[in-house]
């Protein structure tokens, strides 16, 4: 079998999983473990604090510094409600084309980089190649940090992190950060009849999501200075907003979710302030009466942005494996940003159209898979030198 064909292979194998977010992946840990020893490849395994999810730290070559590390995650997006022509949880093969839920978010990369542990193994590796698969990529970004905290500890630290999320085999060399927060507003509930006499939680909500809208378009007008970006500016977005009781009744609670996108260097809690300062206005006007009222507003999770670092080990190593001559930037959040926190060189390149991703009949070229396994062969032959 050659290493594409073991790419595809394993590609089914870890499709297989159901690994939605909100579910174990254990079983597939276990499956990787498995795989591991009988490569005879060293791991380190670093459970969640409830222990029904984990991530797997893998080395191949010499358990030193200078490496590098192929991150992806485990964890897939819930296929509820959508339109599946076939089992998401089956590799399906029609012509050029692999479907299955992760085939290309993010299960192929990690694929192709256990595919192709027997060709590591076969290079004269003088620096490892460590493969990191972790898990709630697609909630929170959180599942890599443990290993990430470990990485100069008892793990070796790599010279460079290559995240392999779709990118079409293109470097991508910075994203935004995203910051989810919950807005909660208490209001003082009455009948409706003597509206005078309370406080509507639902129409306190409501201009703050309208203040968000000013601060949005306060965001659009500063724009975008590298010109990178598409939609070139910061952004703020309210998803889900619920309150009240019934139409007659001065609604008591009303809460709204939203999140906050910032551009490279934009601080990740601009919105969150600016609204903070609007809800100190209404303390003195709208809830000066009413001391049991107020607003809370809660940060539920913050993904720093990946910021351009020209001429990084990670980014010059990256374009040379991947023959490309410059960078691009992606619209969406990965865990680089974490790695690059922890000062890491890190880019991100993977196989496979973004736009495919979260979609139903999600899938991968498999000449993706295959510039992929391209990739890897040169990382090796890199690493041997």
């Amino acid at each position: 079998m050659d290493d594409l064909a073991r790419a595809i292979d394993m590609t089914a194998r870890l499709v297989a999983f159901d690994t939605e977010s909100h579910k174990s992946n254990l079983p597939l840990i276990d499956f990787v473990e498995a795989y591991l020893r009988e490569q005879g490849v060293a791991f380190a395994r670093a459970p969640n604090a409830a222990g029904d999810k984990a991530a797997i730290f893998a080395t191949i070559g010499p358990s030193e510094a200078g490496g590098v590390v192929l991150s992806g995650h485990t964890d897939v997006v819930p296929v509820e409600g959508q339109a599946w022509s076939s089992d998401p949880f089956t590799l399906r093969r029609d012509g050029a084309r692999l479907y299955g839920r992760g085939a290309v978010d993010m299960k192929g990369f990690g694929a192709v980089a256990l595919a192709m542990i027997p060709e590591f193994k076969k290079a004269a590796l003088r620096r490892p190649i460590h493969i990191l698969l972790s898990y709630d990529e697609e909630t929170t970004c959180l599942g890599p940090l443990d290993m990430i905290a470990r990485l100069g500890v008892d793990l070796p630290r790599p010279n460079a992190v290559i995240v392999g999320e779709p990118t079409s085999m293109q470097v991508a060399d910075a994203h935004k950060s995203v910051t989810c927060l919950v807005t909660r507003v208490r209001g003082f509930e009455i009948h409706s009849a003597n509206l005078h006499r309370g406080v509507s939680a639902v129409h306190v909500a409501c201009r703050l999501v309208t203040e968000l809208e000013r601060i949005a378009a306060e965001l659009r007008e500063i724009g975008d200075p590298s010109g990178r970006f598409d939609p070139p500016f910061s952004t703020v977005h309210v998803g889900v907003i619920k309150g009240g009781t019934a139409r007659n009744i001065v609604a008591k609670d009303c809460m709204f979710e939203w999140e906050f996108r910032g551009l490279p260097g934009a601080d990740p809690m601009f919105a969150r302030d600016r609204l903070a300062a609007s809800v100190t206005e209404l303390e003195k006007t709208v809830f000066a009466d009413f001391p049991q009222c107020g607003v809370d507003i809660d940060t539920l999770v913050k993904v720093p942005g990946l910021a351009p670092q020209p001429g990084s080990s990670a980014e010059t190593l990256a374009l040379r494996l991947a023959r490309r001559n410059s960078t691009i930037a992606v619209p969406y959040a990965t865990e680089a940003g974490h790695f690059q926190q922890a000062g890491v060189p890190t880019v991100v390149c993977g196989p496979g159209r973004i736009d495919q991703a979260h979609q139903p009949d999600e899938y991968i070229e498999i000449s993706e898979l295959a510039a992929c396994v391209d990739f890897m062969r040169a990382l090796a032959r890199e690493l041997e030198a």
